[in-house]
């Protein structure tokens, strides 16, 4: 966290926090309390019911990350008008495509906290919080995890070893998830100790490497469907590349500029229809050539702190896979 919050303080800013009830288009995220449904996801294109966002009244620029970093190099700053225009666009448009929408709160101090993937991370027996590898980013999971609790969102366990963020997991399908690791937002202690929860449980657990300058997993390998991902191939391992060709899923190219503009950070809501930040137009049409619905709403505020859809994105419920 930024700066030293005293106890009672954060008590006090984690109370106020916790997720009210449901989003409503147009509105402010300040919602009086609403819908508890049936919460569980086994995939990353299952129909999406709810989702968890949070309000990005607090966000800025950290230089925690290569696009962040560049982003303040040439001087630029966050403005809070946009970023709230933003993110209240793509709720409304996560609501008008059949999804129930989740608001945490804004906390002083955190700064990222918009970015609910890295927090924690909702399976088909609950969540589970996880252990962002950037310092000032953990005290977003306590926020989380009591918002969920209050909501009576079912929860799982969490993560106390090493480090684990959302953007590098990925549930490729019902029995099989991915785990990237970089060594700097998620490392082999982190990755193997949310692996342990999916072994026990029957799941087949690849972790594959990340380069730490692509930050997350999700910035080059996006699953859009059963079988469909979007994927930088040449900056994937090899041999991760070969068992997802052996399991027969289609990759859809991607370059080394759409993954800087984070173009491959995208949402499959289910039902062949994607919602996309619109930084990578080819990339779009090639969903598009395939017979996806894309849906693009501008998210500049947020890609310029290295993050996109998938990134502010936290799915809580989604309709069971086929496998």
């Amino acid at each position: 966290m930024t700066g030293s919050v005293h106890l009672k303080q954060k008590e006090k800013l984690l109370h106020l926090s916790r997720s009210r009830a449901l989003y409503t288009p147009g509105a402010t995220p300040n919602i009086s309390p609403g819908h508890r449904g049936t919460f569980g996801a086994d995939s990353e294109f299952g129909l999406l019911r709810e989702v968890l966002l949070a309000s990005p009244r607090n966000l800025s620029i950290v230089p925690c990350n290569r696009v962040s970093e560049e982003a303040l190099r040439q001087g630029r700053s966050s403005c809070g008008t946009v970023a709230a225009r933003q993110h209240r666009a793509l709720a409304d448009l996560l609501v008008a495509l059949g999804a129930r929408v989740r608001m945490v709160q804004s906390v002083a101090g955190l700064p990222d906290l918009a970015f609910t993937r890295d927090t924690s991370l909702m399976t088909p027996w609950g969540l589970v919080g996880l252990r962002p590898g950037a310092a000032h980013r953990r005290p977003e999971v306590d926020v989380v995890l009591s918002s969920a609790r209050s909501a009576g969102i079912p929860l799982l366990g969490r993560v106390d070893f090493g480090r684990v963020e959302g953007g590098d997991v990925c549930l490729l399908r019902p029995g099989h998830v991915v785990i990237g690791v970089s060594g700097d937002r998620t490392d082999e202690r982190g990755a193997e100790a949310l692996g342990r929860l999916f072994r026990q449980r029957g799941w087949d657990v690849h972790i594959t490497s990340v380069d730490r300058n692509l930050l997350h997993l999700d910035t080059h390998f996006c699953v859009i469907d059963h079988d469909v991902a979007l994927a930088c191939v040449e900056r994937l391992e090899p041999s991760f590349l070969a068992a997802i060709r052996r399991m027969g899923i289609h990759l859809v190219p991607v370059r080394m500029d759409e993954v800087g503009s984070l173009g491959c950070n995208v949402l499959s809501v289910g039902r062949k229809r994607i919602i996309s930040s619109g930084s990578a137009p080819r990339l779009d049409d090639a969903m598009r050539e395939l017979g996806y619905e894309v849906h693009t709403v501008p998210l500049t505020e947020f890609t310029q702190c290295g993050g996109g859809v998938h990134c502010l994105t936290m799915p809580l419920s989604r309709q069971q896979a086929t496998t």
